[in-house]
């Protein structure tokens, strides 16, 4: 049925064309700027201890105390899992387009007021700062479900894998430029207020300047969401959401006319039975019956990743003097800690995040989600196992072999689950509650990412080596779960997007499968 009604047709079977590039593009800003605001705090962590929690009884560097550090680093992911679930739930109720412009508005804002959190007191500083980094994430969570919904509306069957995956590596863009941004400044800060290290002398070791350096970097977040702004209003709204929710045949042909450069015919009639045959709620049986296991696939993989994903940094404090990119917090001052910290950041995002994003962007449309997505949970569990079963001879004998498995396990992260499992839920499910569903599954992955940023890591704080090689050996295992739970969900390469939801009038796999099941246990009881 789908295939009949023009405007669906037109768009699964266009050609890619500028308009497809300029989409990436916006959508992927969004996602640019998603990541530098997340990320960046962890740049600037170190130096708020020390400017705001200097003891001079104590004699060392001043440290965020461990409840505000996990609060100062994890209050945007509650903002985001927030946001995703409130967002996704309007992208399906107000349209895509309307409730895209609010995530960035609110991202600019926040972004802005981080940076300028008021007072003195570290109370206050913090304070401000906790409450305008969690409606900065609200903000972030926004953007994750419509910019994939977004994407894949748009797209045509062929790339549509790719491009959704585009828009989704602009977070590894977004990852090496909080660092690189840190870095720079502080570097150009150091050069023009250089100070002794911690060792030589306590107080002078943290410039008062430095005050300033975190707030920059934190403002200039709101900058690419500002700039991208004015493209995100001139996108017209989806032409299956104005089409198949709206029911809008004739706005839908069109918008996307102009958009494709096409002359389409609108399909009132046929659109009106189309809609009829699709209406139906989330918490309804049939919904259960037709995409039940698709949402249970999407929500525990993408849970299962975000643990092992936000605690791959347990390894950190090894690796990064392993590679020579950090001294001990004593021996350098202020500025020049938070250059080591970025520049560590920045390198291990470029050679280990980075490309991973970019080869699922190349090979999703060859290899296909499925198989990405099991080949990445394998691949990070083999490398954790081996991590945490050889961690200390690799820590003193072999340091390059060490970083390079650290590298590893974060290539297959991106080249893997971390990207198949934010494309496949804006694939799998129905339009009426296409950006509902990503939600859900994307909330589920920040549930585990405060697993991994605040039951996993707290637990190896002290950082002995016995905790970090138990932690690791768990990970191992959550990423094989992970290969379980992947079976749940399908193969979506080549197929138009009403095709694997079923709502062209076919079935999708999971009513195949329920409807076989049924039929062998009948002909089982007709034979008993």
């Amino acid at each position: 049925m789908s295939n009949n009604i023009a405007v669906l047709h037109a768009l699964d079977t266009a050609k890619t064309q500028w308009y497809h590039v300029t989409a990436i593009v916006i959508a992927g800003m969004g996602f640019f700027t998603d990541a530098y605001d997340l990320f960046c705090i962890s740049t600037v962590s170190k130096l708020l201890g020390r400017l705001y929690y200097y003891d001079p009884v104590k004699g060392h560097p001043g440290k965020l105390p461990v409840p505000v550090n996990n609060f100062v680093i994890g209050v945007a992911l509650v903002g985001t899992l927030t946001g995703q679930l409130v967002f996704g739930w309007l992208g399906d109720k107000l349209g895509r387009k309307k409730v895209y412009g609010i995530t960035l508005i609110l991202m600019v804002i926040c972004a802005i007021c981080s940076g300028l959190s008021f007072g003195s007191s570290a109370k206050s500083v913090i304070g401000t700062l906790c409450f305008f980094r969690f409606w900065l994430g609200f903000g972030i969570g926004g953007d994750y479900p419509l910019s994939a919904t977004i994407m894949s509306e748009y797209a045509n069957k062929k790339t549509r894998g790719a491009f959704i995956a585009a828009v989704f590596a602009m977070q590894g863009v977004g990852i090496v430029f909080a660092g690189l941004v840190s870095m720079t400044l502080s570097s150009i800060f150091l050069s023009k207020y250089p100070a002794p290290s911690f060792k030589e002398d306590q107080v002078f070791s943290t410039q008062p300047e430095a005050d300033y350096i975190w707030r920059i970097v934190l403002m200039l977040g709101a900058l690419p969401a500002l700039l991208t702004y004015y493209w995100r209003m001139k996108m017209p709204e989806t032409g299956r959401y104005t089409a198949i929710i709206e029911g809008n045949a004739k706005q839908a042909a069109i918008d996307m006319g102009r958009v494709l450069d096409i002359e389409i015919q609108a399909d009132s009639d046929k659109l009106s039975q189309f809609k009829s045959s699709n209406d139906y709620s989330l918490l309804s049986k049939e919904f259960f019956r037709r995409h039940g296991f698709h949402l249970i696939g999407t929500t525990t993989t993408w849970f299962l990743l975000d643990i092992a994903f936000y605690s791959q940094n347990l390894t950190q404090k090894d690796i990064f003097p392993a590679m020579g990119l950090v001294n001990k917090a004593d021996a350098v001052n202020a500025l020049r800690e938070m250059f080591e910290t970025s520049r560590a950041m920045f390198v291990v995002a470029l050679l280990g995040t980075f490309p991973g994003y970019w080869f699922t962007v190349f090979f999703i449309e060859k290899i296909g989600r499925f198989r990405i997505q099991l080949i990445g949970f394998l691949m990070m569990s083999v490398f954790m196992l081996i991590l945490s079963v050889k961690y200390t001879y690799l820590k003193t004998n072999n340091k390059f072999l060490f970083a390079t498995l650290y590298a590893l396990t974060f290539f297959f992260a991106n080249f893997g689950p971390n990207s198949t499992t934010f494309v496949l839920p804006a694939e799998l499910f129905p339009t009426r509650l296409r950006s509902t569903c990503h939600a859900i599954s994307a909330a589920s992955g920040k549930a585990g990412a405060m697993v991994g940023a605040f039951v996993v890591q707290s637990y190896t704080l002290d950082g002995t080596t016995k905790e970090i090689k138990k932690a690791l050996m768990v990970l191992a295992f959550t990423n094989m779960l992970g290969f379980c739970f992947t079976f749940l969900v399908t193969e979506t390469k080549g197929r138009s997007l009403e095709e694997i939801s079923g709502e062209d009038g076919g079935q999708n796999e999971t009513q195949m499968t329920s409807e076989s099941q049924m039929t062998r246990q009948e002909s089982h009881r007709e034979t008993i």
